[in-house]
């Protein structure tokens, strides 16, 4: 079992377990990071992802948001999956675009114009979810804008998490559903990819609830935005 990847797995699903996103999120660009091509990357984080995010339905599945899932399904749904296709045929490296997208994201947690034009994006729902789809079906980092559109709305906090795993999920299942049509090869063992599921599972259940309570918002937008400017960084500076 690859160490490398086995570190990250931990430290993803840790994130995620906190945060509602990162496994994909964060667990992409350091995968490329450490030289695992992006279809590879996709194989070893997708079931895990899936995984976390179905525990965290079990109790609040009652809270979905079905309207916006519906159109989830409907307009972005469709754009992951053409665009993942378009990426595995084509077989381009994305790390700078991967780069480009994280600091971007970071930085509007700083830089009030970019949070107003990302702000200005959500009165126009359907062409944002739209963007969403293409964006995670190249670089599989649509989870920034997911949480960015859900946290915009009037939710209470167990309506943005199920809403928000809802969709992470089903973005996760059609994009594995895609390879698996596709019949990409597999650089990591069948094996070692249940050992790393089963890793990402016991990582959520011991860290949702120990470290979850401990953070509070200020220091979980200066962690998300200090990890997403740092690997933006670095992928840009690998591609180069």
């Amino acid at each position: 079992m690859p160490v490398d990847i086995l570190l990250t797995v931990i430290l993803t699903a840790t994130i995620q377990s906190v945060f509602g996103v990162g496994v994909l999120l964060f667990g992409t660009p350091i995968l490329l990071l450490l030289g695992y091509d992006f279809i590879n990357t996709l194989l070893v984080l997708l079931p895990i992802s899936i995984a976390i995010s179905s525990l965290q339905l079990l109790k609040h599945y009652r809270y979905i948001d079905v309207g916006f899932f519906k159109n989830v399904l409907i307009y972005s749904i469709p754009f992951i999956v053409l665009f993942l296709w378009i990426i595995t045929a084509i077989k381009i490296n994305i790390s700078l675009l991967v780069g480009g997208l994280l600091i971007f994201v970071a930085l509007k947690n700083i830089s009030p114009a970019i949070d107003k034009a990302l702000q200005s994006l959500f009165n126009y729902e359907k062409t944002y979810l739209a963007v969403m789809g293409i964006v995670h079906g190249m670089t599989n980092l649509g989870g920034s804008l997911l949480t960015a559109i859900v946290y915009s709305k009037p939710y209470q906090k167990h309506q943005i998490r199920a809403t928000v795993a809802s969709c992470y999920a089903t973005f996760a299942l059609f994009q594995l559903a895609t390879l698996f049509f596709i019949r990409h090869e597999f650089d990591v063992s069948y094996a070692d990819n249940i050992g790393f599921l089963q890793v990402g599972v016991v990582t959520f259940l011991l860290t949702e609830e120990m470290l979850y309570s401990k953070i509070d918002n200020e220091k979980y937008n200066r962690l998300f935005a200090g990890f997403l400017l740092a690997s933006g960084i670095l992928l840009l500076i690998k591609s180069l």
